[in-house]
């Protein structure tokens, strides 16, 4: 009689999102001109207190995958990501241990990528700032960065980065206050829908493997009447809620198409800067994922310092930003996960570690949101 496979033995994994703010506007200083190389120059000198916080914090937490948003591409990796690894993460700040990271992921996104087109609709088709692939002022601004303790399959990576908005059947209207289209036929044919990217990455955890689903979609603000962002961000919500329900209209960056695979594991992260009761989102925007048949999204994070610093919203405790809303988010798949605690880290105004939080300048606007999971079955 053959020997039974041996049961999987039960792992837990902690998953974090985290907008980081580590873009160059943030080192911005008074009328100073913006430098798209600043943030490099902070990190080789391992000595920014921004960065040391938002180091601290990730020492602090210890997520074992974390995608940190509004972390600037920087094209050579020993010049971007390896030296945050090297200068902050490895380094003990204040006095906790350092935080190693053997794997990670970044790639081009399309903020600040010059396009063809005068998508802002302000007459001009300047190639920069509204009228780039992604609202930017240098291509790489607001990029992305996945760290992990364990290893990413690079081969098997699908970006969605180039998807045209026009093949997303019943996208959202952007109409004009007379009722016509805002974008010409031709802009609209040529529009990618995610503002920075779309990443499926897939990370094998043990014997088990793990699709982390990273995104920063657009706010869904900065426009006029017609809200076109407000249109863009419902839609790239959308694109991964298609991509759960294995939509053959999806194809990737390199040719393949259809979506996630049923009875596959994921999480969902990023700043989607929708909330589901706050904000100006689209109605039903984040519900898209709240709601989807496939996520898990009953245990919610949150914080007393996120409570105390909106006392009198009923929804205060959820925020994960400092201007008051719920719009970063964790969101395992229901199969092969059972969540077991989460949080937000936002310390309480007045402890010693609210030096970490006390504003922007410190770390972020944005608040580290952390998951911990049992991974189940095989």
């Amino acid at each position: 009689m053959p020997t039974p496979p041996a049961k999987p033995s039960v792992e837990r994994l902690k998953v974090a999102t985290f907008n980081v703010s580590m873009e160059a506007s943030n080192y911005r200083q008074g009328g100073e001109a913006l430098d798209p190389d600043s943030l490099s120059q902070h990190l080789a000198s391992g000595t920014h207190p921004q960065i040391r916080n938002i180091a601290e914090i990730l020492q602090r937490v210890r997520p074992d995958i974390v995608l940190l948003n509004e972390f600037d591409y920087i094209e050579d990796p020993a010049l971007g990501v390896e030296a945050f690894l090297r200068n902050y993460l490895a380094v003990p700040q204040v006095d906790q241990a350092p935080l190693d990271y053997p794997y990670y992921y970044t790639a081009p996104v399309n903020t600040g990528v010059p396009s063809p087109f005068d998508i802002d609709g302000d007459g001009v088709a300047s190639g920069t700032g509204g009228d780039a692939w992604g609202f930017g002022h240098y291509p790489g601004q607001y990029g992305m960065v996945v760290l992990s303790r364990y290893p990413i399959d690079t081969q098997r990576v699908r970006s969605f980065r180039r998807f045209p908005w026009h093949r997303m059947p019943d996208a959202q209207p952007i109409l004009k206050p007379d009722g016509t289209p805002f974008y010409d036929a031709d802009t609209w044919q040529g529009l990618r829908l995610s503002s920075k990217a779309h990443w499926d990455l897939p990370v094998q955890v043990g014997n088990r493997r793990v699709h982390i689903l990273a995104a920063h979609p657009t706010p869904p603000v900065f426009d006029g009447p017609e809200d076109r962002n407000g249109a863009r961000n419902f839609d790239e919500i959308r694109l991964w809620a298609d991509h759960l329900s294995s939509a053959d209209y999806l194809v990737d960056d390199a040719g393949r198409s259809g979506g996630l695979p049923a009875d596959t594991r994921f999480v969902i992260l990023g700043d989607y800067n929708a909330s589901p009761v706050e904000g100006q989102s689209r109605p039903g925007a984040i519900a898209q994922l709240l709601e989807h048949p496939r996520v898990n999204a009953e245990l919610i994070p949150f914080s007393t310092g996120a409570e105390l610093h909106s006392p009198d919203n009923p929804h205060g405790r959820f925020h994960t930003a400092a201007w008051r809303a719920q719009v970063d988010y964790v969101l395992p798949s229901r199969f092969g996960f059972t969540p077991l605690r989460g949080g937000v880290f936002w310390p309480v105004d007045g402890l010693e570690l609210s030096r970490l939080v006390a504003e922007r300048g410190a770390s972020s606007d944005h608040r580290l949101v952390w998951l911990e999971l049992e991974l189940t079955g095989n």
